[in-house]
């Protein structure tokens, strides 16, 4: 079984994406993380983020089983992976690792941007995870004040939303709904809430 999750930055995608992967007994893939990989390798070499081969060439080297969520989570590589993400030749290399990943046994759940339109468009289940952006800035921020970091609302609330528009605005795979998603709005749900409507979604469309 393969589930596609999709939907903007601090959505809650990810948390229900690890949930759902847990309950079903599948394999988990933030493909954000794919791309916040390349990024700090970049970074750290001091390389070009406009240069395509040189990302391209970077990508080949992933090993997405070890993607460290914490050292990744940083703000300038995640500023840096969005820029990147732009990148056709990227997207392409990307695409193909990703979709390795979800045809193993027994199935995965996937979680970004555009898994269920590019990547796994014949996914078993589809959602796209949706809040509003000042819930998902009030989430963002308390996430990064809970690690002992510093953290503003209102930048926090502007980085979302330059992100959005860039996520969604790109000619490359932009961030939108599947035309079969399940849409699911977290704007006034906890962790809990949304779980339970995740499975019940998941539930419903595997019985069909």
């Amino acid at each position: 079984m393969i589930i596609a999750i999709d939907g903007p930055a601090a959505s809650g995608k990810g948390t229900l994406a690890r949930r759902l992967a847990d309950h079903y007994g599948l394999r988990h893939l933030d493909t954000g993380l794919t791309y916040r990989a390349v990024a700090a390798a970049l970074l750290a070499r001091g390389l070009p983020l406009g240069d395509e081969a040189v990302a391209v060439a970077t990508a080949r080297n992933l090993d997405l089983s070890r993607l460290d969520r914490d050292v990744l989570s940083a703000h300038e590589i995640g500023e840096a992976a969005s820029r990147i993400a732009v990148l056709p030749g990227l997207r392409e290399e990307l695409v193909r690792a990703q979709r390795r990943f979800a045809q193993e046994p027994p199935g995965a759940v996937l979680d970004g941007r555009d898994i269920g339109t590019v990547v796994c468009p014949d996914a078993d289940v589809k959602l796209y995870v949706v809040a509003s952006a000042a819930e998902r800035a009030r989430r963002r921020t308390q996430e990064l004040l809970s690690k002992g970091q510093e953290a503003d609302y209102a930048r926090v609330l502007a980085d979302l939303e330059r992100r959005d528009q860039r996520d969604a605005g790109r000619s490359v795979a932009p961030l939108k709904p599947a035309d079969d998603a399940d849409l699911l709005d977290t704007s006034e749900m906890d962790i809990e809430t949304a779980f339970k409507a995740a499975v019940d979604i998941v539930d419903s469309v595997h019985a069909r």
